[in-house]
């Protein structure tokens, strides 16, 4: 009877050790301070004072930064060698300087992976698609001459970096950006927790990352919440967000108090299967979806309800919904599940907005916020695209377009983490 008691508590002891793992996968070190950098005289840090610092807060100003964000819950589903991840870029015209991708389920939630170690083979399929799609559209738009307002006009080729991956279970998520201003981005890491199974199993819950770009921190929330249909089931759903909140914790960074709390941080942003559902009949409901009606819909949408009630999700924001329900569809299908016989004892699933990109901060406008068409999986992807305003320092600006290469890039990105010591002491 002990050995029994005291078994799921050993499972969870070692599943929680492993949940609270701060490893992430990138492209380049996310600590280099025993990176030496030969300074130019002219930039000699220890001749600067706080005053003259190029770095510091009264000279800054915002610059506008183009953020897009994809979220998809692909069913267990391994993507082909072919895969075409260009639906989940759309096919506008916009390029965008950070991309952050969220998947859930890129495993299938059985027991063993539960329970088990992660397999990176699945990430590992997703992000080289990623890196392939991303540096395809890039070239696309460096030849079409796409001029850069965040460099003064000139043209920079559009190539792209893996800043953070991490997956917990099935969550993943993959966030890139452009090389041309990666060294700008400073202290990224990783938070997971696990709201699922004996309340702290990683087959639901988030992962939630977080750096700072120039002056300002963002942090992007990934997440898989409780599924269900049934009326209380929503209250589940808020207890796992309000459990992610209080229980992520970042690390304060090697020189700067950086915020530890998801809600802490500058800009935020939620993205994932949050499986909030409609409350109304599912014949009334499929009614509705026939007509396509989103309005009559959205006005019993669980999230939209507890977006306006104020209670978990204060503060939060979420852009118009012009597109049809993401979930539950036959893979391989454009048919909402139900449609046809279903097997005996299956639920038919009642169409639903189960996938939402919701943000929280000022300084965040939403562009585009729309559904992709690819029948992978059961769901449908969604994707947005943001424009963030980001502090960042006048003459840093000027000097940019003075010193237009990487090495530059690398020699302020330690001058403003000194301005930093600077300004503490």
């Amino acid at each position: 009877m002990k050995g029994e008691v005291m078994w799921p508590r050993l499972v969870a002891s070692k599943v929680l050790k492993r949940l609270g793992s701060t490893h992430f996968v990138a492209d380049f070190p996310s600590d280099d301070s025993e990176i030496l950098f030969e300074i130019p005289h002219r930039f000699d840090k220890n001749s600067l004072s706080s005053d003259d610092m190029i770095f510091s807060y009264p000279h800054q100003e915002t610059q506008n930064y183009r953020v897009f964000v994809n979220t998809w819950n692909v069913g267990g589903v391994v993507p082909t060698d072919d895969f075409n991840v260009d639906d989940l870029l759309g096919t506008c015209h916009t390029s965008c300087d950070i991309y952050v991708f969220g998947f859930q389920e890129v495993v299938p939630l059985r027991a063993a992976n539960v329970l088990g170690s992660e397999s990176g083979k699945n990430s590992a399929k997703w992000n080289s698609l990623i890196r392939e799609a991303l540096n395809k559209k890039g070239k696309e738009y460096t030849n079409s001459h796409e001029i850069d307002e965040n460099n003064n006009g000139e043209l920079f080729p559009q190539e792209f970096s893996c800043i953070i991956s991490k997956q917990m279970v099935g969550i993943l998520i993959s966030v890139w950006v452009r090389n041309d201003f990666r060294s700008f981005i400073r202290n990224p890491s990783v938070s997971c927790v696990g709201c699922g199974v004996m309340g702290c199993l990683g087959n639901k819950g988030a992962v939630s990352v977080r750096f700072q770009l120039h002056q300002t921190s963002l942090c992007f929330v990934c997440s898989h919440l409780a599924s269900g249909g049934r009326e209380g089931d929503e209250k589940i759903r808020n207890s796992n967000v309000a459990e992610i909140f209080s229980r992520t914790i970042f690390p304060k960074g090697p020189s700067l108090e950086l915020p530890r709390k998801i809600l802490d941080h500058d800009r935020v942003i939620l993205l994932g299967d949050l499986n909030y559902r409609i409350s109304l009949p599912e014949s009334t409901t499929r009614i509705i979806v026939e007509k396509g009606e989103w309005n009559a819909l959205l006005e019993n949408d669980q999230l939209r309800m507890e977006l306006m009630d104020g209670q978990v999700f204060e503060g939060w924001q979420e852009g118009m919904i012009k597109f049809a329900p993401t979930y539950k569809y036959y893979p391989n299908s454009g048919d909402y599940y139900g449609r046809q016989e279903v097997k005996r004892g299956e639920k038919k699933r009642s169409p639903a907005w189960c996938d939402r990109i919701i943000w929280y901060g000022e300084g965040l406008k939403q562009q585009l916020y729309a559904r992709g068409e690819s029948t992978l999986s059961d769901h449908r992807p969604v994707k947005a695209i943001f424009s963030t305003q980001v502090r960042v320092s006048r003459k840093l600006k000027r000097l940019q377009s003075l010193f237009l290469s990487e090495r530059f890039d690398q020699i302020t990105s330690h001058l403003e983490m000194h301005s930093a010591y600077v300004m503490e002491d």
